[in-house]
């Protein structure tokens, strides 16, 4: 009985040593709650297109994310002539560009401003969009994303992973959250990234 009481005093005790910074790398916040989760899963589903590692002979460096918006693929270019490949959402008609930035920032279930612009289509057609949305699993940029330069683009998951390899976004490049996490680990701050239309 006391090895019992004693491993759920240990158990308790390392739980509230934690740090929070630690919970909040390994889940994502809930607010109704106001307690950190770890989700078992990747809140959103697998992507339609499955991720895979291809051979790269282009101009781009290793390091490099090359997004083929006609293609609807990214390539995040690897050392040896190899690269990851995966399926991507890219900006519908009308929200389509092209340019090279490098990324910005890096950020684990982010929260989503939406911008001025976005608010005002929306509200045009009858939808109102938060000021701000806190991140977490019904978040539409999903558990990671990738700040590209000082513009309004990111790279990002999604909840809406059926929509991986279609044109359906304001811009962003979405991918399914299980291959952005997989990209994420992989790509720092300052990596350069190159939007081809």
């Amino acid at each position: 009985m006391k090895t019992l009481i004693f491993a759920l005093f240990t158990l308790l005790a390392g739980t509230m040593l934690l740090p929070e910074t630690a919970s909040a790398r390994a889940g994502f916040f809930d607010h109704s709650t106001n307690t950190w989760v770890t989700p078992k899963y990747h809140p959103g589903g697998k992507s339609p297109v499955r991720r895979k590692k291809v051979r790269y002979d282009g101009p781009y460096a290793p390091g490099t994310l090359v997004i083929d918006t006609s293609e609807r693929r990214l390539y995040h270019v690897l050392p040896g002539g190899k690269a990851m490949k995966y399926g991507v959402g890219v900006g519908k008609d009308g929200f389509q560009w092209a340019g090279t930035h490098r990324i910005s920032r890096k950020a684990e279930w982010p929260g989503w401003t939406p911008p001025p612009q976005m608010r005002a289509r929306e509200r045009a057609k009858g939808r109102i969009l938060p000021a701000h949305m806190p991140g977490g699993p019904n978040n539409p940029l999903g558990a990671r994303a990738l700040y590209i330069g000082s513009t309004l683009y990111r790279i990002h998951g999604t909840t809406e992973p059926w929509t991986i390899g279609s044109a359906v976004s304001s811009g962003c490049i979405r991918l399914a959250n299980e291959d952005i996490i997989h990209l994420y680990s992989n790509v720092k701050v300052g990596s350069k990234v190159v939007v081809k239309r």
